[in-house]
């Protein structure tokens, strides 16, 4: 796996043409959706003209005509930035990963890492990634999941569950117990008392297993239905890069442990790959917050240091 550096020497020395070319397609795609909107707000001022009451039923309509051709003129787009830059650039970083924007990561597997408690009703997703790191076999995409609601009349909504970048990777241990880490809400939230007292009575969770790493405790708490395997994986070098990974990321991370794999789930609440329409690719800020994206997530393998044989497999 190459260096940041190198990544970033590839993108600008491989990609800056590219970009150029996409550069050109952004700004027409940004006319193009600005032109809509200056056309919605035209027949709203119509309407208003004409119409003075009941004009709730307007403010759903607008929006919906926005999405659509928000998703509508941006699709190709979208779609030649994910073959000519994200693909070329995931290549890159290592020449065994794979790439396909239109696959996630299966159902199955997201409610097999038992990291979230609500199953969902609906998952989505794009943007996979797979292959082997160092003898290491990793999976990761983008996923939306969501739980529906119906209320006593019958109407429908949805709530998001999780959304971000989903990590599956095999870990050098089969583990004959579960263990989940997952961010300290309820003691950042509540404080300690309160905090220690809500995260003793998750019961559904497992049962709470106290680490000794103060710095740990104020950003993860670990659940699990064996103590002494829950210490014997997290070890002092793994909570340390756990938390160094939390920081460079600066998003909520769930980590479990389950049969011979890790799942991460970082919460970015949005797609992660999808190409800015608002903001010029070649800005320097925007190529770094991709190159930097897929490195960290890619990365996970070096920095959790999973191809390091610590336990043999029973």
């Amino acid at each position: 796996m190459k260096s940041l550096s190198e990544i970033t020497d590839f993108y600008y020395t491989n990609l800056h043409p590219v970009l150029k070319e996409l550069e050109k397609r952004r700004e027409n795609v940004k006319s193009r959706i600005l032109m809509v909107f200056s056309v919605v707000l035209l027949i709203d001022f119509m309407v208003f003209s004409y119409v003075k009451n009941n004009l709730d039923w307007l403010f759903f309509v607008n929006v919906a005509i926005l999405v659509f051709a928000y998703k509508f003129l941006k699709q190709d787009y979208t779609k030649e930035f994910k073959d000519r830059v994200i693909k070329p650039l995931i290549g890159a970083i290592d020449k065994n990963l794979n790439y396909s924007k239109d696959v996630h990561i299966s159902e199955f597997k997201f409610i097999n890492s038992q990291l979230f408690s609500v199953i969902p009703d609906k998952i989505e997703g794009n943007d996979h990634i797979s292959g082997d790191i160092d003898g290491v076999r990793i999976e990761l995409s983008d996923i939306h999941a969501q739980k529906k609601h119906l209320n006593p009349k019958g109407s429908e909504s949805w709530s998001t569950i999780f959304q971000g970048l989903f990590i599956i990777c095999e870990f050098n241990k089969k583990f004959s117990a579960r263990t989940l880490v997952l961010p300290d809400v309820a003691q950042s939230s509540f404080g300690n008392l309160v905090g220690n007292w809500l995260q003793s009575h998750n019961s559904s969770r497992g049962e709470l297993i106290k680490m000794d790493n103060p710095e740990f405790e104020k950003e993860f708490v670990v659940y699990g239905n064996d103590q002494i395997e829950a210490r014997y994986i997290l070890t002092h070098s793994l909570m340390k890069r756990l938390l160094g990974f939390r920081k460079k990321s600066s998003k909520n991370i769930y980590v479990s442990f389950v049969y011979s794999h890790i799942y991460i789930a970082i919460d970015y609440g949005r797609d992660l790959f999808e190409p800015s329409v608002f903001k010029s690719l070649l800005d320097y800020k925007v190529a770094m917050e991709y190159m930097q994206t897929l490195y960290l997530a890619i990365g996970i393998v070096d920095e959790l240091k999973l191809n390091e044989k610590l336990w043999s497999k029973i």
